[in-house]
């Protein structure tokens, strides 16, 4: 089976979208510094001051993470395994096909039940339809390739 990548969201592939992200972290990152080292009379007499300063801080660090492509999230299928990134900090997990007992698809969520006993949910968004629809045939193709039970089944209220 060929490699399928799929993303879980929006992402801007363009190039110079990731270098104005990468150059706005540094700049929010530079801003904290400078509300810290010129303004520290200003962080003694007022703590909630800090609040500022983390906070650019972690933004700015953020936008540099996702300008270098880490923050991500995506779904790859292919070569008798499927690595998945729910989580724009966390590390992709690796899932062998061997691994896997069962697989449960919802309209809006996909539960992957592993033999080991533990359960992988991952929620599909609602604004990208057409992508949820590709993982999904991507999916069944990978279901049917490496023979693993996949039971499709619908929301209930």
């Amino acid at each position: 089976m060929e490699k399928r990548y799929f993303t879980l969201g929006a992402v801007d592939s363009n190039k110079l979208v990731k270098l104005i992200q990468i150059v706005f972290g540094i700049v929010c990152i530079g801003l904290a510094l400078f509300w810290m080292i010129f303004n520290v009379r200003s962080l003694k007499s007022d703590p909630t001051l800090w609040i500022t300063v983390l906070f650019l801080t972690g933004f700015g660090l953020y936008e540099i993470w996702a300008g270098l492509g880490r923050a991500t999230r995506f779904i790859e299928l292919g070569s008798g395994k499927i690595r998945l990134k729910k989580n724009i900090l966390l590390p992709p997990v690796e899932i062998l096909a061997q691994d896997i007992q069962k697989l449960d698809l919802f309209p809006l969520s996909l539960v992957f039940y592993l033999k080991s006993g533990k359960q992988i949910l991952l929620r599909f968004g609602t604004t990208y339809h057409e992508t949820n629809e590709e993982i999904v045939d991507a999916l069944l193709l990978f279901t049917e390739t490496y023979n693993l039970d996949l039971e499709i089944k619908e929301d209930k209220l």
